[in-house]
């Protein structure tokens, strides 16, 4: 078949006539295993001395401790998104050649850039376009220590070194109602160790409340009890009773006021993480986002290093950024890309994985592709399709994926001629049907000039909205953004930005100030019967966690990554993609039995002042009392 392989490490995509890896140590095609020519320790160190000193350096990391993987070690990992990369990176450190299958031409998932065609001139760039905005918690630390060891000139930390932090976010109101602004820097004096109690915590969530300035006395108590209630729950509660307890059930959003109802419920659930508060897990809503996100985030607990806040994103477009230099690291490793490629089964015999059937993403012919160990990385509403009966029967946690849900979380990308900064962060317009978040990006691109670098010299800006609400009716036509076509979807996403963002007196957006629009490409059938979105985001309602499988299967040479796998940080993220790829590298270590050192896994930060509490309601949770705090 013909297809167009990833680019080279210097950026340019060559076509050519792809069969099976180039003369490579990556899987084969129907053939026997051929020697090992992986990258072992040595050669891994030898070939680190020509890239980026500082960045390797600490690149090497526990890898310059790892061993060589077996001779003619061959992985196959389906899928080049995050997950994807992130497993083929640990290996290629390794010593295991591995190849990647990828759907696309390009790199990077759902996290990559695309170019807008037809949009550059001068010698300029296109205007950059992305399945919508990227942005990197402070809490995130596995994929950090990743893209600590992608080169990158000039950063001695890598690609890491091209994040920037955000320093507040905006809550924008819409019918002359007041914006909240909030600084999400981190406290300039954290409270020493023992200084966090029960009563503590509750006044800094009521003093944050208050900031807020709109909701009844009352419902800033209750909830700031509510919220204590799950910082000193057990792990056995939380896993149980609240997985299966809403989060709007949870916050009794129902008997509150409509600003409780929106700013606590649904601006903390559906313009976060694409799922309704009326059904999303109370488990992965309190302990991810109140948690992790903002209470210990806010306090400086549990960051990736003392650099940074508690929301971050990249100095360039993504791929620019980051997923360009670390297609380029791991092709220097070894690692070779199989691009436009479809996954078409996962071959199942004898209690092993026995091959993949791919076939080119037109149409091609499809082929078997074979390999010592396979990790699929693809998103579960593509993974689980290529799980044939026999697979499934030898693994009952993959027929239980059949029960995860995705849904649409899709952004448009406005190209404005005048600097539209905004706010120095993200957007969150609390107000709008189709849960409508943003961020204007050029502020942040401190290596780029926008107006010289893209398009054709007119645009000074990118702001980049997302729908996170598909279902709801809009303000301007009454339908929802599955019932539009693309041009209604970007007139109406145009409104309710404005709607929140202008108001008497102030005005952020003009329609003359609009110069152009970009999409995802994988949204198609928009304004017809059967609108599809091939990038989908999972979703957690409650339940979700008893159906996420582990990266570990019942058959010894198939492992999964992806961020619907289990993992500790629970939520459908990029730290969890590269959570799971980690878990799934590890699994295979351990059954090729390896002397190479696992992955480091950094779990999610747990306060130690608040163990003992945890220990008290583990006992109470056993006894089948309430958690102490639990006045109903």
């Amino acid at each position: 078949m013909t297809t167009e392989h990833a680019r080279t490490p210097q950026g340019n995509a060559e076509p050519q006539e792809n069969t099976e890896p180039r003369e490579n140590p990556g899987p084969r095609e129907n053939a026997e295993p051929r020697e090992n020519t992986g990258h072992t320790r040595r050669r891994f160190l030898a070939g680190a001395g020509g890239a980026a000193a500082g960045g390797v350096a600490l690149a090497l990391g526990g890898v310059g401790r790892a061993s060589a993987a077996p001779a003619a070690t061959h992985v196959a990992v389906l899928g080049g998104g995050v997950s994807g990369l992130s497993a083929a990176h640990e290996l290629a450190e390794r010593g295991y050649a591995v190849t990647v299958y990828e759907y696309y031409d390009v790199l990077g998932g759902k996290a990559r850039s695309m170019d807008v065609p037809d949009t550059a001139t001068g010698g300029r760039k296109p205007f950059p376009g992305e399945h919508g905005f990227r942005f990197f918690p402070g809490f995130y630390r596995n994929l950090p220590d990743t893209m600590r060891r992608i080169p990158f000139p000039g950063n001695p930390g890598g690609v890491r070194g091209n994040l920037r932090n955000a320093t507040e976010e905006l809550f924008s109101r819409s019918s002359g109602r007041a914006d909240l602004h909030v600084p999400l820097r981190r406290a300039t004096t954290p409270p020493a160790p023992g200084d966090i109690t029960p009563t503590w915590i509750r006044d800094q969530i009521l003093a944050a409340l208050d900031l807020a300035g709109r909701l009844p006395a009352h419902e800033a108590a209750y909830y700031a009890d509510r919220l204590l209630v799950h910082i000193t729950s057990c792990d056995a509660r939380r896993e149980d009773q609240w997985e299966k307890t809403s989060w709007w059930d949870f916050i009794r959003a129902e008997e509150m006021s409509e600003e409780y109802q929106r700013l606590l419920g649904i601006g903390q659930t559906r313009n976060l993480v694409a799922t309704r508060a009326e059904v999303a897990s109370t488990r992965t809503v309190g302990r991810v986002i109140i948690e992790a996100l903002i209470l210990w985030g806010l306090l400086g607990r549990g960051l990736d290093g003392p650099d940074a806040d508690i929301d971050r994103v990249l100095n360039a477009p993504t791929s620019e950024a980051w997923i360009d230099p670390w297609e380029t690291h791991l092709r220097s490793l070894g690692v070779e890309f199989v691009t436009g490629t479809q996954v078409k089964e996962v071959l199942y015999e004898g209690g092993r994985v026995t091959g993949v059937r791919v076939a080119a993403r037109d149409g091609g012919r499809e082929r078997v592709v074979t390999a010592d160990h396979y990790v699929s990385a693809l998103p579960v509403e593509h993974a689980r399709v290529t799980w044939g009966p026999a697979l499934r029967a030898a693994d009952p946690q993959l027929a239980r994926c059949d029960a995860l849900r995705t849904d649409w979380m899709t952004g448009v990308m406005f190209y404005l001629r005048t600097p539209t900064p905004v706010v120095h962060g993200h957007i969150n317009c609390v107000d709008s049907p189709w849960a409508v978040t943003g961020i204007g990006q050029a502020q942040f691109w401190d290596v780029r000039d926008f107006s010289r670098d893209y398009g054709d010299g007119q645009a000074n800006d990118c702001l980049s909205a997302i729908i996170s609400e598909w279902d709801k009716p809009g303000i301007l036509y009454g339908k929802t953004a599955k019932e539009c076509t693309k041009d209604e979807i970007v007139a109406e996403l145009w409104a309710q930005l404005k709607d929140g963002l202008n108001d008497a007196g102030k005005t952020v957006l003009t329609d003359d100030d609009r110069l152009g629009w970009f999409m995802d490409p994988a949204v198609t059938g928009l304004g017809g019967p059967d609108p599809q979105n091939r990038e989908q985001l999972l979703i957690h309602p409650t339940g979700t966690l008893y159906n996420r499988p582990s990266a570990r299967t019942a058959v010894p040479n198939f492992f999964l990554a992806g961020d619907y796998v289990r993992t500790d940080v629970d939520l459908a993220t990029m730290e969890g993609a590269n959570e799971s790829a980690r878990r799934a590298v590890n699994a295979l270590l351990d059954a090729d039995n390896s002397d190479a050192e696992r992955c480091e896994i950094v779990e999610l930060y747990r306060p130690p002042e608040m163990e003992p509490l945890k220990r008290v309601d583990e006992l109470r949770y056993k006894l089948g009392l309430p958690n102490t705090f639990d006045l109903g």
